[in-house]
């Protein structure tokens, strides 16, 4: 017990060298004791005119909206009709516009049919209240292919509804709304199926090769609504976006990207992500509303061999006062994690109705992983675990790969997640407080959850974790029964549990587990 003691001691240095947990928090009482928002302080409905100041653990830049020339045109002074397809008017426009060095481009309320949109360099394409435009499910209405990435690989295929590539000071803004297409539309039923996209594309295959363009009723890959992709300076403001054909809004390559104000509703489309930034840098989102049919907010960096080879991070990252209902994770980082995810500051936010609240996903084969990975003052009702890590997948996806032992032999593709502080946690509702399941050959280390409130059915399972740091923290739970397996470095510090009996039990399994330790925790009946 002593030497472990000297261990998990050891683990809170490193924490302090860090700079992820400031001296001060060593005096702290369990429980939460600092504001923590509800439901009705956050999102979309809550948007202030201006962006405050960003305060991070990391540097980030001054965050300001972009300012654009006086010049503002219609759509309608193009050409443009109601109930007709108008891609070409709203094009011919944004294009004119970046020509006479930028300006406004107007859509008008009324109800606007349009194919695929590509934003140019200082150009806002502003949606005003009442303006709908609904997009084509025809693959001829987003063709010729264009470059993109597709969960986490590069291809040419559709891209996106609203595109943008090498451009910058762009914006997307407005109470208006985008809407995508039918379920049943010819996109959908030519898209790429069967398996993972690494089964379809080899990395050793050329980018310019990866053609997907639906020609000759060939396949496609299913386009995002919004993304802009090798862009500085966006911004997406407001708008609501329904119906996504596949993940929402997704800048890739970006630098200088504000999301705020934004509403998603894609339950019910497997999926129908909110947000996913893309090994991009410098962003700030705060303010959205997302309801989904898959992850919320989430964050990832390429995939497998060909996210090693691009090797672009998903790096300094500010979510705040953002609200997450339906949807599989509240905030994700991965599973596409090659060129790794750091620098990531949540604060201020509510999970209501989420599956998971912060998830942790990788695989052995996709790379890199996360670090310095900050969560404080969020509130969350889940019908999952708020802690979740999620390294292992499934056969179906990775076949062997998911099978636990034998230990694999450390490569590139081997991914790990580290250095991670969630704190002023509040769980309303939860089935099972934390399930942490690591890679046996890169266990997950150094994670520190402290000041949190939660009530749960069940408690703990850890597995393949080398050095947790529970600290602060009151405990309402139906189960009283913790499970360690091949997990060392366990310290609870300060921490109420108020569970059947009044007592703890712990099931260690492995040989490299080691007895948690309990120090300073008090044990009450329910």
């Amino acid at each position: 017990m002593k030497n472990m003691y000297r261990t998990t001691k050891q683990l809170l240095k490193l924490f302090m060298m860090l700079g992820i947990i400031p001296l001060s928090s060593c005096k702290t009482t369990p429980s939460v004791k600092v504001a923590v928002p509800e439901k009705d302080q956050v999102g979309a409905l809550n948007l202030p005119d201006t962006i405050a100041p960003v305060t991070a653990p990391f540097e980030m830049p001054v965050f300001t909206r972009p300012v654009f020339n006086d010049l503002s045109v219609s759509i309608v002074e193009y050409g443009a009709q109601p109930e007709t397809m108008v891609t070409s008017n709203i094009q011919k426009a944004i294009d004119e516009v970046s020509a006479k060095g930028g300006g406004t481009v107007v859509v008008p309320a009324g109800v606007w049919s349009t194919g695929r949109i590509e934003l140019k360099s200082y150009v806002n394409l502003h949606l005003e209240e009442g303006a709908e435009l609904h997009f084509s499910g025809d693959v001829k209405d987003y063709q010729p292919a264009v470059f993109t990435r597709n969960e986490g690989v590069e291809v040419y295929s559709l891209g996106a509804l609203v595109y943008a590539n090498g451009q910058e000071h762009i914006a997307l803004t407005g109470k208006g709304k985008l809407v995508g297409p039918d379920r049943e539309c010819e996109i959908q039923k030519r898209q790429m199926r069967g398996g993972v996209v690494e089964e379809y594309i080899k990395v050793e295959t050329p980018v310019e090769e990866r053609l997907y363009d639906g020609n000759n009723n060939t396949p496609v890959f299913l386009p995002m609504f919004v993304s802009p992709i090798n862009c500085k300076d966006v911004l997406v403001e407001e708008i609501t976006l329904e119906n996504t054909p596949f993940w929402n809004v997704v800048p890739v390559y970006c630098d200088g990207v504000i999301i705020r104000g934004i509403t998603v509703r894609s339950v019910g489309i497997p999926r129908g992500d909110g947000i996913d930034i893309e090994s991009s840098r410098n962003v700030l989102i705060e303010y959205s509303t997302l309801s989904c049919g898959d992850d919320c907010f989430t964050m990832k960096a390429g995939r497998c061999e060909d996210g090693i080879r691009v090797n672009k991070p998903s790096e300094n990252i500010v979510v705040r006062y953002c609200l997450a209902e339906k949807g599989h994770g509240g905030i994700t980082c991965g599973s596409e994690t090659a060129g790794m995810i750091r620098n990531l500051y949540v604060h201020d936010c509510v999970f209501d109705g989420t599956g998971t609240g912060l998830r942790f996903k990788t695989r052995r084969n996709r790379g890199g992983g996360g670090e310095n990975l900050i969560y404080e003052r969020i509130r969350m009702r889940l019908s999952g675990q708020p802690f979740v890590w999620d390294m292992l997948g499934s056969k179906t996806f990775v076949g062997e790969l998911a099978i636990r032992y034998p230990k694999r032999e450390l490569t590139s593709l081997t991914p790990s997640y580290k250095n991670i502080v969630a704190r002023d946690i509040i769980v309303e509702e939860c089935p099972q407080l934390i399930k942490a399941v690591g890679i046996p050959e890169t266990p997950i280390e150094n994670v520190l959850i402290e000041n949190v409130t939660a009530h749960c059915k069940k408690l703990i399972r850890l597995q393949d974790v080398n050095g947790i740091i529970l600290r602060n923290m009151t405990i309402y739970s139906g189960d009283s029964l913790i499970t360690v397996d091949d997990s060392r470095k366990i310290l609870f510090d300060k921490v109420r549990f108020e569970v059947p009996g009044g007592k703890i039990e712990t099931d260690i399994k492995g040989d490299l587990s080691v007895q948690p330790e309990f120090v300073d925790c008090t044990y009450t009946g329910n």
